[in-house]
């Protein structure tokens, strides 16, 4: 009997797994393997939304291999050793798993693959799996990724996607393949009170639904705040319990203007993993080299606080970070004012958000999470790098009638529309009877700071 094994990192499905099938093809046993990583915990990102939706996707997708005949095997320790260690036990003959763009894969990778060769054994290393074109795919004429979107989305979209595959019907899993005990989001502490279910099941099923209701009606109403029309598929493409692939196909299938701006959403997914696989250092360092004499934990403290609090006194602002910290999760509109006002209101270093927002979002993705936070701060790859958010035209434009603010901050909720994203224009005894805080900082100081700073680089 031959054996190979599949490691499991951030492709938590059996729809649409090439490195699954092609392990199904090359042997008559497979070991779905997935390895609690001590790296991550030594990074801090096994936080604990994250952790409670990864449960429920390995729980989800032990279930789906052991309707066919399998089953998930976990073990924790070192990805290169347990590996070898499993490869060695069941005298699996090659290992298959998806590629990364983050340093963190590219050394994980690196050390499996000299481990796995010391011993012989061939490890196959797939593309396309966690993104819907590979990074390395498309690339521009004297450089080794895009560093500009619309230019990479008109290539992106000439791009022939691979097929999908489908889910294999069976799963044979060598005896010798023994695993740890499930994690269980059960056992957790300090979750978001509306953190939503993980897995394929429940991600699969929310596409399903999202498509149908609500992606025609995308390209109108994916800003606006309190309808709340955007997809929420994030967290399940971050953990590779959706394919990008078939995200992208279905969408095109269902056809019009709402599938087109939802693709081009996923299609700046893939462009942050192209420059995060280029350049593994924007995941800590500016993008591009500007010299900005950001405020830091030191200088900015009661700021940064009233920040993640939610309550810096403008009301669009504080409702995103108070919904980000009841549901590890953020409109992306909100994503947006709560950067620009922290990084260019504040001017405050974009960095301190950024772990901030890992802390807390279940869809937490390096790429994704450091690259957006760069292209608002204007160290990114923001062709208007000087461009600030004004959070009361945004919260004019994209809340009109308050709706938004009101869900999340209670204290606004009797505050007529005209006035709720300025209420320090209430009359006073109003104003002080509302427990709701004033502006930290007037928008056009913000704003002249922010200009000084740059124009002394």
């Amino acid at each position: 009997m031959t054996v190979a094994v599949v490691l499991f990192t951030s492709d938590l499905r059996l729809h649409d797994h090439p490195p699954l099938r092609a392990a199904l093809a090359a042997a008559d046993e497979v070991v779905p393997l997935f390895v609690r990583d001590p790296a991550v915990h030594a990074a801090g990102f096994d936080a604990p939304n994250r952790s409670a939706f990864l449960a429920d996707c390995l729980t989800d997708l032990d279930g789906s291999l052991r309707r066919r005949g399998g089953r998930l095997v976990v073990r924790g320790g070192p990805v290169a050793e347990v590996v070898c260690r499993v490869v060695t036990e069941c005298r699996a003959t090659e290992v298959h798993m998806a590629a990364g763009v983050s340093a963190h894969a590219h050394r994980r990778e690196q050390r499996l693959r000299d481990a796995l060769d010391a011993g012989g054994t061939a490890l196959h290393v797939h593309d396309s799996v966690i993104t819907a074109v590979a990074p390395g795919a498309v690339t521009p004429a004297g450089n080794d990724h895009y560093a500009v979107f619309t230019p990479y989305f008109r290539r992106w979209s000439q791009e022939q996607p691979r097929e999908v595959c489908p889910a294999p019907r069976a799963v044979s899993v060598p005896e010798a393949a023994r695993g740890e005990r499930l994690p269980d989001r059960g056992r957790l502490s300090g979750l978001s009170p509306g953190l939503p279910a993980g897995g394929e099941t429940a991600g699969r099923a929310r596409l399903s639904r999202w498509t149908r209701s609500s992606l025609d009606g995308y390209e109108d109403g994916h800003d606006d705040l309190a309808g709340d029309a955007t997809s929420r598929l994030s967290p399940y493409l971050h953990f590779g319990a959706l394919s990008p692939v078939e995200v992208v196909q279905r969408a095109r299938a269902r056809g019009g203007g709402g599938a087109e701006a939802f693709v081009r959403q996923v299609c700046w997914r893939d462009f942050h993993h192209q420059v995060l696989s280029a350049r593994p250092d924007a995941s800590v360092r500016n993008y591009r080299d500007r010299h900005d004499r950001w405020r830091t934990e030191e200088d900015a403290a009661d700021d940064i606080t009233a920040w993640r609090e939610g309550r810096t006194g403008y009301p669009v602002v504080d409702a995103a970070m108070r919904q980000l910290r009841h549901e590890g999760w953020m409109h992306n509109r909100g994503r947006l004012l709560a950067a620009s006002f922290l990084t260019k209101t504040l001017y405050v270093d974009w960095r301190i958000g950024a772990r901030h927002f890992l802390h807390l979002l279940v869809d937490g993705d390096i790429a994704n999470n450091q690259l957006n936070w760069q292209w608002v701060a204007g160290t990114g790859t923001d062709t208007r790098p000087n461009r600030v958010l004004n959070p009361v035209r945004q919260g004019l434009r994209h809340d009109p009638t308050g709706a938004y603010v009101r869900r999340w901050v209670p204290e606004l909720k009797d505050v007529d529309e005209r006035l709720v994203h300025e209420p320090w224009r209430l009359p006073e005894d109003e104003r002080d009877g509302l427990g709701y805080p004033a502006p930290l900082i007037d928008l056009a100081d913000g704003l002249a700071r922010f200009q000084r700073a740059r124009d002394r680089d």
